[in-house]
């Protein structure tokens, strides 16, 4: 595990917990001065990050709640701009502003991103700057979408490759090559040939 997550994950409470539980010896590692990295996206972490069509994102609000919420778009909504900066255009939604609100008191921010068929799992801690610049905006901007109200730019503070365990494989019609449809067509198709022959296909 990189040094940057065990910085901002590993906590006295969270040590405390891994001696209790048997993992402490397990991430020691982690904790040591001479171990570095996780701090600074390479292009593999680019890469995963801008195939994605949508991602989990957590903020904080002033009263200590967390809340999560999903961003999607088409792949490349999420735009690797540097080795320590992300951003996205943020559209309007149902206008509650959750997550804005919580940015505008507590800029910090994580993400998970994930690769469903493949089992991959990125996670991500950073720090918002909410920009208004139209110039900004538009560059993050899908061009088949409707305009953005904002963009969030997010500078990188850790990452980490999460465990593929238990990420269920899930794949998406695209994914499938269209499978899905081809399939529907085919069962179409059948149908029409019985119901033609005076037989219900119910």
């Amino acid at each position: 595990m990189p040094l940057g997550v065990a910085d901002i994950a590993f906590t006295p409470t969270v040590r405390a917990e891994q001696e209790r539980l048997g993992s402490a010896a397990l991430y020691a590692s982690a904790m040591s001065p001479d171990r570095d990295g996780g701090r600074t996206l390479t292009e593999r972490e680019a890469t995963f990050l801008e195939a994605r069509d949508g991602v989990f994102q957590a903020t904080v609000s002033e009263t200590g709640w967390p809340y999560v919420q999903f961003r999607g778009g088409a792949p490349g909504f999420l735009r690797v701009i540097d080795p320590q900066t992300v951003a996205y255009a943020d559209y309007r939604g149902n206008r509650q502003y959750i997550s804005t609100g919580n940015l505008r008191t507590n800029p910090r921010i994580a993400i998970i991103a994930v690769d469903y068929p493949a089992r991959k799992r990125l996670k991500l801690w950073g720090e918002v700057e909410i920009s208004e610049d139209a110039r900004i905006i538009e560059l993050l901007s899908s061009a088949d979408a409707p305009p953005a109200e904002r963009a969030i730019v997010i500078r990188v503070a850790a990452y980490d490759w999460n465990c593929p365990r238990h990420i269920p494989v899930r794949r998406t019609d695209a994914e499938h090559d269209d499978e899905i449809a081809r399939l529907q067509a085919r069962i179409d198709a059948l149908e029409d040939t019985l119901t033609k022959a005076g037989i219900s296909p119910a």
